[in-house]
């Protein structure tokens, strides 16, 4: 008999301040067919202990993509993104950088961004580039197990 391998849960970390947009974010990608966790820290700060398992998070799964919104309070996105690339366990967990600004665009690739998408204007653009995020990013790319 043959038994087919069970799917693998894959996780996510989203760093968004803004809760309407976590909010959304979570309602689209519970339309992927991807079976998906998706784990939400507001700021900068919380992300970086959510990565190293510092104190409530010592428990945390560890991502196997994250979306970084790169305007966040406390700790910006792209100090985010420097200390991720500079951390040897860290740095090869795929990192989608977000940002409204264009000028963002250059420094994220410049700190080893692994692609950079424009923030979606409105829930339509949202639920577009979520659904490019799981044709290419979970489905299509194979990533590292936690």
């Amino acid at each position: 008999m043959i038994v087919a391998a069970k799917p693998r849960v894959v996780d996510v970390l989203l760093v968004e301040d803004s809760r309407g947009n976590s909010k959304l974010t979570l309602e689209a990608i519970r339309d992927y067919s991807v079976e998906t966790d998706l784990n939400v820290v507001h700021d900068g700060a919380q992300a970086m202990a959510f990565l190293r398992h510092e104190g409530a998070y010592n428990q945390a799964p560890r991502p196997a993509l994250i979306l970084l919104d790169l305007d966040l309070p406390r700790k910006a996105g792209h100090e985010v993104l420097a200390a991720l690339k500079d951390d040897p366990v860290l740095r090869r967990i795929p990192v989608i950088a977000f940002s409204t600004a264009e000028s963002d665009l250059a420094t994220a690739y410049r700190l080893h961004a692994n692609c950079y998408i424009r923030k979606p204007e409105n829930v339509i653009q949202l639920k577009a580039v979520v659904r490019c995020i799981e044709e290419f990013w979970l489905t299509t790319v194979r990533l590292p197990a936690g």
